[in-house]
């Protein structure tokens, strides 16, 4: 009898060995590191945007399944390579960041509420920094001034409180002023989405400025001797989440720093991987093109070498009224509607996508496919 586990189905369709997907639970899995040291023909990448998105969203990731469930549809092999969620927007006025309707990765109530631990791992290791920093200020072992500490903890929530707090009260702490930003916020997240390997992260983590002396010079945290302990806690979350769309295209879902702190897209890691396996890897870029889509450009393509061969930018119907309006309407979230534009921009390049049969734009050009609209938005 065939093996119809999840890793089985998931190696099958990767073309990987089974002992490269380790299992969690029976609907996920994470794929070891291993598979980027071997010599993989490398895919084409197609990055989704959007416009200044609505309230409730733009469809980035919906948009991002759906175009990859309908060119596997077509007989192309793809993969997805997408953000994990913070718990934040989960409980936030945003919600989850599983897409939408059929177009949709699973399992989606694990996916939005702490998947494999990646963030709390995360939020462990820059809170153990964040501890490690007070210790040293306690017993007087470091150059930094408790007044210049940039270092804040972090937790997975929303919680407007902490955001600024005063720490220390206790006979053993150092009373100075702090506070909580959220997972996504941290320098740890950033680092371990620009990272290519576990030595690339540790080259980051040993270069964050965790403060100032009182002459205002950086203080690193490779001073604090900690670096070790930190991989230790990130040793399982570097290797990237594997699941599937409902339509059974694979998706790596993986890191997940905010566009308006960070750079916002998921990790290196995943992104490479995803290449690795399939002909075409669809990636999204977090908030709009002229926020993340530009980061993704200018910070995660410049530190990897990555390169979109495809662009595709996501504009709904219903983003004019939120935009130009004043005062703003009222926005009642609906069920997903057809986009009035989706806008693909090829390089000129002959790695332009061969997934579909429109002509190569000329320069300075790109291909708007209209879509039927709706009855308009009242």
């Amino acid at each position: 009898m065939a093996d119809t586990s999840f890793t089985a189905q998931m190696a099958a369709k990767l073309g990987l060995d089974e002992k490269y997907v380790i299992p969690y639970g029976y609907d996920k899995a994470k794929v070891s590191l291993e598979v980027l040291k071997q010599d993989r023909k490398r895919g084409r990448l197609i990055l989704v945007s959007a416009l200044t998105p609505t309230p409730a969203g733009e469809g980035k990731t919906t948009v991002s399944i759906g175009l990859a469930q309908g060119m596997k549809a077509i007989g192309k092999k793809e993969c997805l390579a997408l953000r994990e969620p913070s718990m934040g927007p989960v409980f936030g006025r945003k919600g989850g960041a599983t897409g939408g309707g059929a177009s949709s990765i699973t399992p989606g109530e694990s996916i939005n509420l702490g998947f494999t631990g990646d963030f709390p791992a995360i939020t462990a290791a820059n809170n153990l920094l964040a501890a490690v920093i007070d210790n040293a200020l306690f017993y007087k072992t470091t150059r930094l001034d408790q007044n210049k500490v940039t270092w804040k903890r972090v937790m997975d929530m929303n919680d407007r409180a902490l955001r600024q707090i005063v720490i220390g009260l206790n006979k053993n702490g150092v009373p100075r002023e702090d506070g909580f930003n959220i997972t996504p916020a941290s320098e740890i997240m950033a680092c371990f989405c620009l990272a290519e390997d576990r030595d690339d992260l540790r080259r980051r983590i040993d270069n964050l400025v965790i403060g100032f002396t009182a002459d205002d010079q950086a203080v690193y945290a490779r001073e604090l001797g900690v670096t070790d302990a930190l991989l230790a806690i990130l040793k399982e979350a570097v290797n990237p989440n594997l699941v599937q769309s409902l339509e059974g295209v694979p998706a790596f879902v993986h890191g997940g720093p905010f566009a308006n702190i960070a750079h916002g897209c998921n990790s290196v890691i995943a992104t490479k991987m995803a290449l690795s396996c399939a002909d075409y890897a669809v990636t999204e870029a977090g908030f709009a093109f002229d926020l993340g889509a530009e980061k993704f450009l200018d910070i995660k393509c410049r530190q990897s070498g990555l390169s979109p061969d495809a662009i595709v930018i996501v504009e709904l119907s219903a983003r004019s009224r939120c935009t130009v309006a004043w005062p703003r309407p009222s926005w009642k979230p609906r069920m997903p509607r057809p986009c009035a534009a989706v806008w693909i921009t090829w390089r000129l390049t002959s790695r332009a996508p061969a997934c579909t049969s429109a002509p190569s734009p000329s320069p300075s050009t790109s291909l708007p496919l209209r879509i039927p609209r709706r009855k308009s938005l009242r």
